[in-house]
């Protein structure tokens, strides 16, 4: 009885290709938006219908509606030409916020001091679904 024995990458490449996500989604990396902003807005659309997403973010006064917004529009437009799958049928599954990494900058205070300033960024991922 022989065992075949596997390189890591080759068991690698089987395991991704097994939990390859099949929902249409749009990924957006290093976003200038903290985390935390960027979930108020996601917060929002997540589990609505695509045109009612849509419109949310097109009229939500926050810098982080009109990045999501275009990501949205991103995996609308994946679920169409690469799935075959019908618009109005489509809801925002889930949508997350992650944290990237920081720029740190330093702000000059009084008395020689100096105050360190946390530019965060974050990495945005919209899955859809169909109904």
């Amino acid at each position: 009885m022989e065992m075949e024995i596997k390189h890591r990458s080759k068991i690698k490449r089987e395991r991704n290709r097994d939990n390859k996500e099949t929902r249409p989604f749009a990924k957006l990396s290093y976003a200038r938006i903290p985390v935390q902003k960027a979930c108020f807005v996601m917060d929002a659309i997540r589990g609505k219908d695509v045109e009612t997403a849509l419109a949310i973010l097109e009229y939500n006064p926050r810098y982080a509606s009109s990045v999501i917004y275009k990501l949205l529009a991103s995996a609308v437009a994946n679920a169409e030409n690469n799935k075959g799958m019908n618009r109005a049928n489509l809801y925002v599954a889930e949508c997350t916020a992650s944290n990237g990494p920081i720029m740190k900058r330093i702000q000059p205070r009084a008395q020689g001091r100096a105050y360190r300033i946390n530019k965060r960024m974050s990495h945005l991922t919209v899955i859809l679904d169909e109904r």
